[in-house]
């Protein structure tokens, strides 16, 4: 299998807390890394690592409700999202980002999406997580919607910024252009810093975590 992963910092003991990015585009090093590699740089300022997750060029099927992940953990289809699923509990938290096509997230990032969080596991929950979105002009607040619903529904703080989380260009070279939308990435990556470091600050004063309890699913249709 080719390794598609890109670092930006090597997790090593210079960091305690590490965030992966993942990159939703099939460019490489495109607008969406652009803003990403941003919002890495004001984590690491802030003793945060960071590492950048390529999804590649390949396409990546949707999800077919077979529920395999559920025995064993992983996707039965062995591509990027087991790779993903692999290393992301070494991870405290994330941050998902795509293109806009077509006023909503990539075709890519969503099925690797549906994917991951199909799962029904705790593998995510009390993990921040952001999305950011990078667009030519119009619909970036609509996928950045799209994209917020999974943190939504598995327990995951959601890191915010002064903005929502977009920049606007149609090359790298546009991107670093967009003032404000690289300011937007550089606040959201030193709220995304803050709130892991009053995490890690709660856990070594022992604050509980939240009670669960069992979870009930109902149906409309009886």
């Amino acid at each position: 299998m080719v390794l598609i992963c890109t670092f930006v910092a090597v997790i090593t003991n210079t960091f305690l807390m590490n965030v992966l990015l993942i990159n939703g585009s099939p460019h490489i090093h495109g607008c969406t890394y652009t803003a990403l590699m941003e919002v890495a740089g004001a984590l690491e300022e802030n003793g945060i690592g960071t590492r950048i997750f390529h999804l590649g060029s390949q396409p990546i099927s949707g999800c077919l409700g077979c529920v395999k992940c559920a025995q064993t953990g992983l996707c039965f289809m062995d591509d990027v999202v087991n790779e993903f699923l692999e290393i992301s509990g070494n991870y405290d938290g994330f941050v998902f980002g795509s293109p806009v096509h077509y006023a909503s997230a990539s075709g890519m990032i969503s099925s690797f999406m549906d994917r991951v969080f199909y799962c029904k596991n705790r593998r995510f929950a009390l993990k921040p997580a952001a999305a950011i979105v990078s667009c030519r002009r119009g619909g970036a607040s609509a996928a950045v919607d799209r994209l917020n619903k999974y943190f939504t529904i598995s327990n995951m703080p959601i890191v915010s910024s002064q903005y929502w989380n977009m920049v606007h260009g149609n090359t790298p070279d546009e991107v670093r252009q967009d003032l404000e939308g690289m300011q937007i990435m550089r606040t959201l990556g030193r709220n995304m810093a803050w709130l892991l470091h009053c995490i890690d600050a709660g856990k070594k004063a022992d604050v509980p975590l939240p009670a669960t309890e069992k979870r009930i699913v109902t149906n409309f249709i009886r």
